[in-house]
């Protein structure tokens, strides 16, 4: 690749010379070769130049499903990584949800082969326990050996206290990172959505805040006494983020994620009964969106997430209570959020967080290889299914107003253009 990327404008506040500059960047064999007010080309190098483009380092989502191996109707892994690709992410960490369930080192290496070559690179995450049924713990130093970026039994908690103890502990020979999806199952009970006025209207059974925040104080008090790394993905209440809070305060080595939609909408969408929005966590209220909010603006909350899951049509288009969790993300991930807080904070909330998973940073510097992501943050348009990607078409933000356009993204000296 012998690229050059005209008049960009650079989004890189670490580095306060280039930071909101416009700069020509010249990329060869995967390097950022120079970076100059203005740039000549040389022979053979192809030039890049699009209406109001902005470049960041690479962006990066913590919690993306696909579908292989035994999904593949619902999405590839090579067209999931190509819709990631061109969505702005060159960097995800892939949830434990196939058939099998990656518990052992060879998933682990299965799925990084499949990865080879690819412009977004793929960081697994391995199942907590054997085929995730919360009873005995998987391979856990195997599958990091092999490339495991953290442990989760994906969106199913661990009902054992005792066994996230013992994972708490053993993880911390080897540096090691757990997740605990935040829900009491008994308490959630055989609700599918927020518990409040629209489930009690619509005759939905409804899921209690209670079960998210019972859970996270519980396994915050098992953090307390065991020392180690935690993770709670997808918190969705205010009372969530006033826990984490507070372990923060102690000094507990906790991090946490919030799933854009649940930022972004509440239940009030359930009254069409369009299963398009039904997630989990479930959509909650306005007041919880605002702690939410606030939580990820001032750090509270690490990371935000597209919870990208894509579900087949036969899993989605039944009744309310029978249909399927989950909806795709990626696509719109970008649109969304900058729609919501503005430019700056997006690219911070898209591109902050991988030393957590053991992730190099990218840098805009010269002489480094380039992984980055190219964008116009300005003009509005309306999300529909031309701008679906995916193989499964479950999108929650489906007909919204998006701000921005994601170009495409740079790295493992490849690149891609939806132009």
């Amino acid at each position: 690749m012998n690229i050059l990327l005209k008049s960009a404008t650079i989004s890189a506040p670490s580095n306060t010379s280039i930071h909101n500059k416009k700069r020509d960047i010249h990329i060869k064999n995967g390097k950022i070769e120079k970076i100059a007010s203005r740039i000549t080309p040389a022979n053979g190098t192809k030039e890049i130049k699009l209406d109001n483009l902005h470049v960041s380092i690479g962006w990066f989502d913590t919690s993306v499903s696909f579908g292989e191996p035994g999904f593949e109707e619902r999405e590839t892994l090579e067209n999931g990584l190509k819709v990631a690709s061109k969505s702005g992410f060159t960097d995800i960490l892939l949830n434990p949800n196939t058939n099998p369930i990656p518990d052992t080192g060879s998933d682990i290496v299965f799925l990084k082969n499949s990865a080879k070559a690819t412009i977004t690179n793929l960081h697994p995450l391995g199942a907590l326990t054997v085929k995730s049924k919360s009873e005995a713990l998987a391979e856990l130093f195997d599958m990091q050996t092999m490339g495991a970026v953290g442990f989760y039994d994906f969106k199913k908690p661990i009902s054992n206290s005792n066994l996230l103890k013992i994972a708490l502990l053993y993880a911390q020979n080897f540096n090691g990172l757990v997740f605990s999806y935040p829900e009491d199952v008994a308490i959630k009970g055989k609700g599918t959505v927020n518990e409040g006025e629209v489930s009690t209207r619509l005759g939905l059974k409804g899921i209690p805040a209670l079960s998210e925040e019972l859970q996270i104080a519980r396994d915050l008090y098992v953090l307390e006494y065991t020392g180690g790394k935690l993770h709670i993905p997808t918190i969705s209440t205010a009372g969530a983020v006033k826990l984490i809070t507070e372990a923060k305060k102690k000094g507990l080595d906790v991090t946490t994620s919030v799933a854009l939609h649940n930022i972004c909408l509440t239940d009030s969408e359930l009254e069409s009964f369009d299963t398009s929005f039904k997630v989990n966590p479930p959509l909650r209220t306005t007041k919880n969106n605002k702690a939410l909010l606030k939580g990820l603006l001032n750090g509270t909350i690490d990371y935000i997430t597209a919870d990208h899951r894509p579900i087949d049509i036969e899993e989605k288009r039944v009744e309310f209570d029978n249909a399927a969790y989950g909806t795709i993300g990626l696509e719109s991930a970008f649109g969304t959020l900058n729609n919501l807080i503005g430019l700056e904070d997006t690219v911070n909330c898209l591109t902050k967080g991988r030393a957590r998973f053991n992730i190099p940073l990218p840098q805009i510097e010269e002489g480094v290889l380039a992984n980055l992501t190219l964008f116009n943050p300005d003009g509005e348009h309306t999300f529909n299914y031309d701008n679906i990607l995916s193989k499964s078409k479950n999108a929650i933000f489906l007909n919204r107003k998006l701000k921005g356009k994601v170009y495409g993204s740079i790295n493992n000296d490849k690149m891609v253009l939806n132009v």
